[in-house]
């Protein structure tokens, strides 16, 4: 089954802040990296369950390209996956847990 998908703002606001960043290092690299977390994403929404809970019922999937994860949690009533954050794997981790 595929969950529909929701995202907390400042999910959004890294990913665009990411992908700004990448394109300005180099042509081309933005894009490469909104099509890594968007296959990520795509693989999340067709089996949120494949990736381990890491805290409390959040759960992390790393993309291989990029140093990156993306946080989410699963509303199995809604069957909603929830992106908490698109968190750069060198940044504190405290603050990648986000409520909705």
């Amino acid at each position: 089954m595929i969950y529909t998908l929701s995202f907390h703002p400042k999910a959004l606001d890294e990913y665009k802040a990411a992908s700004i960043w990448y394109e300005t290092r180099k042509e081309g690299l933005g894009m490469q990296f909104e099509k890594a977390i968007d296959n990520k994403i795509k693989q999340v929404l067709l089996n949120p369950l494949a990736f381990s809970k890491n805290k409390n019922s959040y759960r992390q999937a790393r993309t291989t390209a990029f140093p990156f994860v993306i946080v989410y949690a699963i509303n199995d009533i809604t069957q909603e996956v929830y992106i908490s954050a698109i968190y750069h794997t060198s940044r504190n981790p405290r603050s990648k847990y986000r409520k909705q």
